[in-house]
């Protein structure tokens, strides 16, 4: 009994590659001659960005129509499926390497740094208390972030924000347009209200909590995590955002939409890591 097995979409060369290559070139080196007051690296740095950015619209912009043209079958869907399934582990090791970092600091560093010979090649009375910002006077005193103001109620828009993507794709399982567009629509609102309410704290710890990124360890740790789930936060509302259009210019169907759902796949990932945050960098 002979099978026929279905052909595999090969795309013809593309160019994008290489511009997605030097546009990574110009943005780090730009960033580190920033950083480093070299007199182009702004200028270099952005001038990646927009490379980027071009990039992006260039190569999505032709996965689309390939897509819309219906030349993606069965077997380039299951290689999607795979690439955005890895895609997330590599974030969650990325997200693994920042809480191991905070887990050391907090179980192992602290404790042995705290104990007899270790406490006096340090500084007299040095504890293991957290949060630790070094001794006085090379750091100077601050106060932590609470997890009952701006975290909680951040974390409550997020999980609303889980539940309306839900309610979207439902709606395009049953091909409910309006439903699916509304639904859309709430969750982007939902995720730069959420934005907001971040660089609002971060404007309130800078300035009334004296909590900033050299503020010892703590500070370090505070903002890494926090900064770069706020990153992904951005890049989830850009997916959805470009999703909201699409469903607007027509596209998906309801046995037809993977685009859709690798986007609602990294939202709610986002969601899920913003609730190891919320209970291990602010609560606990």
């Amino acid at each position: 009994m002979s099978h026929t097995l279905e052909k595999y979409f090969v795309p013809e060369p593309s160019i994008y590659p290489i511009f997605g290559s030097v546009a990574l070139l110009l943005f780090g080196s730009g960033a580190v001659m920033w950083l480093n007051d070299v007199g182009p690296g702004p200028l270099v740095f952005f001038l990646g960005i927009a490379l980027l950015i071009y990039m992006m619209f260039g190569w999505f912009g032709q996965v689309v129509k390939e897509s819309q043209g219906g030349q993606y079958g069965k077997r380039v869907d299951l290689s999607f499926r795979w690439s955005m399934g890895w895609f997330i582990f590599s974030e969650v090791m990325f997200f693994a390497a920042f809480f191991g970092a905070l887990f050391y600091v907090r179980v192992l560093s602290l404790p042995w740094l705290a104990t007899g010979e270790n406490e006096a090649v340090l500084w007299q009375g040095f504890t293991q208390e957290w949060p630790s910002s070094g001794p006085y006077p090379y750091a100077e005193a601050f106060t932590p972030m609470g997890a009952w103001g701006i975290p909680a109620f951040n974390t409550l828009l997020l999980l609303t924000s889980g539940v309306t993507l839900t309610w979207a794709h439902h709606g395009l399982l049953k091909n409910r347009r309006d439903q699916l567009a509304k639904g859309l629509l709430a969750t982007i609102a939902l995720g730069v209200i959420f934005l907001g309410f971040q660089i609002y704290e971060y404007f309130h710890a800078y300035s009334d909590l004296n909590l900033r990124l050299d503020s010892g360890i703590y500070g370090s740790t505070f903002y890494l995590l926090t900064g770069f789930h706020g990153l992904h936060v951005t890049i989830g509302a850009i997916m959805l955002a470009v999703m909201y259009f699409r469903v607007r210019a027509g596209h998906f169907r309801p046995d037809n939409h993977f685009a859709f759902e690798a986007t609602a796949w990294y939202w709610h990932f986002v969601d899920v890591v913003w609730l190891f945050l919320f209970v291990v960098v602010y609560w606990l």
